[in-house]
């Protein structure tokens, strides 16, 4: 097994799939990891927030640490990238949800 699938792996057994980041200016929001995609030998974690009223989903790239609980996770920039990485979730998580 790769590096990669190892530390996709690793991430998702120690993070329970939920987490809250806080952006520049410290406002905080919380997520549930849906998903994570190894894309380009990197890793990305698809997420929906827990605020009802936003149905959309956020999709960050994840820095992996050596340190437990320490991934930094980066804004993606990329509209192009983005896309690419949610058609790979897609295939990889047919049939565990709905896309419209």
């Amino acid at each position: 097994m790769s590096d990669m699938n190892e530390n996709i792996e690793e991430f998702e057994e120690d993070n329970e799939n939920y987490i809250t980041l806080a952006d520049d200016e410290g406002n905080e929001a919380s997520f549930e990891i849906i998903g994570t995609v190894n894309y380009k030998e990197r890793i990305f974690a698809v997420m929906i927030p827990f605020d009802e009223e936003d149905d959309g989903i956020v999709i960050l790239e994840i820095i992996p640490s050596d340190e437990p609980e320490s991934d930094e996770f980066i804004a993606v920039e990329d509209e192009k990238l983005l896309d690419e990485v949610f058609e790979e979730f897609k295939k990889n998580y047919q049939g565990e949800y709905e896309f419209e």
